[in-house]
C-alpha cells in the first residue's frame, strides 16, 4: 500500500514567526468594530452610558487578552511537515490534532494568500484528499515557502502510484 511509510508522529517544521501578528492582527479585526461602536455609542447616549461603555470594556478586556496570549500558544502547537510519504499537520489549542496525509491520497493542492495574509508576506497551502475528514491545511507559512511547498506537492504527488480515492 502506497504511504506505508508513513506513521503518526509529531511534525518538525514551525510556521513563519510573522503568523503570530497575523493572528493578532485577526483578533483584533474582530474585537475592534463592535468595541469601537459600543464605546461611540456610550459617548454619545448620555443615560445608556455606564452600560455601553462597560459593555465595550467587556469585550475589549478579553480581546486584548485573547490577541496577545493566543497567537502564541497556537504557534507553538502548530507544526508541519512533508516527507516523500506523506503530509503531516498538529493544530489545535485545547484538543490537539494531528493528521496525515500520504500522498498517494493527495487529489489537489493549493495555495492561498488572503488581504491580510499579503499584508504580512504569508500564505497558506491547502492539501486536498481523498478523506471524509476534510483537506489539511498549513497556514502561516512564508508565501515563498509555500509557494514551493505546492510545487514539491505537486511533483511527488504526480510521481506516486495510486489514484488518490
Amino acid at each position: 500500500m502506497a504511504g506505508e511509510g508513513a506513521v503518526l508522529r509529531p511534525p518538525k517544521n514551525e510556521l513563519d514567526p510573522a503568523v503570530v501578528r497575523w493572528w493578532r492582527a485577526r483578533w483584533l479585526a474582530v474585537t475592534a468594530p463592535p468595541v469601537l461602536v459600543l464605546a461611540v455609542l456610550g459617548v454619545l447616549i448620555a443615560p445608556a452610558r455606564p452600560w455601553l461603555l462597560a459593555a465595550a470594556a467587556g469585550l475589549a478586556v478579553p480581546g486584548a487578552l485573547c490577541a496577545a496570549l493566543l497567537p502564541l500558544w497556537r504557534y507553538r502547537v502548530h507544526r508541519w511537515e512533508v516527507t516523500d510519504d506523506a503530509v503531516y499537520v498538529r493544530t489545535g489549542y485545547f484538543r490537539q490534532e494531528s493528521r496525515i496525509a500520504p500522498m498517494s491520497r493527495i487529489q489537489t493542492v493549493d495555495t492561498v494568500r488572503g488581504p491580510l495574509e499579503r499584508s504580512f508576506a504569508l500564505a497558506t497551502v491547502t492539501v486536498t484528499t481523498a478523506s471524509a475528514k476534510g483537506a489539511l491545511r498549513i497556514e502561516g507559512l512564508h508565501h515563498e515557502t509555500a509557494a514551493e511547498l505546492a510545487e514539491r506537492l505537486t511533483r511527488i504527488t504526480g510521481a506516486t502510484p495510486g489514484d488518490a480515492t
